[in-house]
C-alpha cells in the first residue's frame, strides 16, 4: 500500500468522492476487510457493499489482499491501494486551473495555481514511474517560521529570492548533454491556526490586505521546457538516473530546526550532480513590500 497516490481519471473521481466509497475506503486504508465485515461498520447490506466495493476494485482504489474459504463460499478480503489519494487538476482537465494565464507574485489565487500544476505535475510524474517501475528524483523542504514584523517578512522573502537566484545561476546548465530541467517553486504563506475542517478555519490568520500583503510567493523560478513537457508528464519524461537516497523518510542531516522556526526537509531519491536545467524568472525588486498589517 502506497502512502498517498494521486487520482487522474475524472470517473474514478467521482467515484471516490461519493459518501459512502470513501467511508470504505478509509475503513481499508486501515486492513483488509470483506464485504460482509465492512457492512456492519457502514451499516449497509452486504450485497450494497459489495457492489460499491466492484466500483471502487474497477477504478483501482481497492484491491484484492486475500481469499478465504468458509464452507462453499470463498470470501473476498479486499484493501485500499494507498492510505491517502490526492485528487488531479488532470479529472478536471477542462478547468483546471493554469499559472502560465496571469502571474502576480503576491496573489494568494496565482499560489493555488501553482499548487495545483505541482499536484498534477508530481502526480503524473508519479504514476508514470510506476508503471515503469523506475525511481524518481524530487526534493521538498517545509518549514515554519514566526516573523516579528511585516517588515521583517519582506526582508525575508528577498534575501530567500537572492538565494535562490544565485543558485540557479550557479547550476543552471541548459546546454549539458543529458541535462534534465527540473521545476523549482519557493512559496510562503500564513501558517492555518485553527484545526482544518472547522468552520472558522484561517480565520485567525486573515487580515485584510493578506492577499496581497501577507501571502508573498518567491514564484515559479524554473520553467520545463514547453516543447518537451505538456501538462500530463508521461513515463518517457521519468528520469533514470540512480538515487541518492531511499523513496521514503529523510536523509540523515536533514535539517530540523532552526533558531527561528523549524524546518522539515524530505528527500526523495534526489540524484547528486543533475543539473537543474532552469531559467530564473525572479524579478529584481522585492516581491513582497513592507506592509503595516501583519498576521
Amino acid at each position: 500500500m502506497w502512502d498517498v497516490t494521486v487520482i487522474e481519471d475524472p470517473e474514478a473521481a467521482a467515484v471516490s468522492l461519493d459518501p459512502v466509497r470513501a467511508r470504505l475506503l478509509a475503513e481499508l486504508a486501515a486492513g483488509p476487510a470483506s464485504a460482509a465485515m465492512l457492512a456492519g461498520k457502514v451499516g449497509l447490506p452486504r450485497q450494497k457493499v459489495n457492489y460499491h466495493l466492484k466500483a471502487l476494485e474497477q477504478h483501482g482504489l481497492v484491491e484484492l489482499a486475500e481469499e478465504r474459504r468458509k464452507g462453499n463460499v470463498t470470501e473476498r478480503l479486499m484493501r485500499a491501494t494507498a492510505a491517502s489519494y490526492v485528487i488531479s487538476p488532470l479529472a478536471l482537465a477542462a478547468v483546471q486551473p493554469d499559472p502560465d494565464r496571469f502571474r502576480d507574485q503576491l496573489s494568494a489565487r496565482w499560489l493555488l495555481a501553482l499548487g495545483a500544476r505541482l499536484v498534477r505535475d508530481v502526480g503524473s510524474l508519479i504514476t508514470g514511474a510506476t508503471r515503469a517501475r523506475q525511481r524518481l528524483a524530487t526534493y521538498a523542504l517545509d518549514g515554519e517560521v514566526t516573523f516579528a514584523s511585516a517588515a521583517d517578512r519582506a526582508a525575508f522573502v528577498r534575501e530567500l529570492t537572492a538565494g535562490v537566484s544565485a543558485l540557479i545561476r550557479k547550476y543552471d546548465a541548459p546546454d549539458a548533454e543529458g541535462g534534465r530541467a527540473h521545476r523549482i517553486i519557493v512559496a510562503v504563506h500564513p501558517t492555518i491556526t485553527r484545526p482544518a475542517g472547522t468552520a472558522d478555519e484561517g480565520a485567525a490568520t486573515v487580515e485584510p490586505g493578506a492577499e496581497a500583503t501577507a501571502t508573498a510567493t518567491a514564484a515559479r523560478i524554473a520553467k520545463a521546457d514547453r516543447s518537451a513537457e505538456g501538462p500530463a508528464r508521461p513515463s518517457a519524461e521519468i528520469p533514470t538516473e540512480p538515487a541518492a537516497h531511499p523513496p521514503t523518510g529523510s536523509p540523515t542531516g536533514s535539517p530540523t530546526g532552526s533558531p527561528t522556526g523549524s524546518l522539515a526537509g524530505s528527500t526523495t531519491e534526489l540524484p547528486a550532480g543533475n543539473p537543474a536545467g532552469s531559467t530564473t524568472e525572479l524579478p529584481a525588486g522585492n516581491p513582497a513590500p513592507e506592509s503595516p498589517s501583519h498576521p
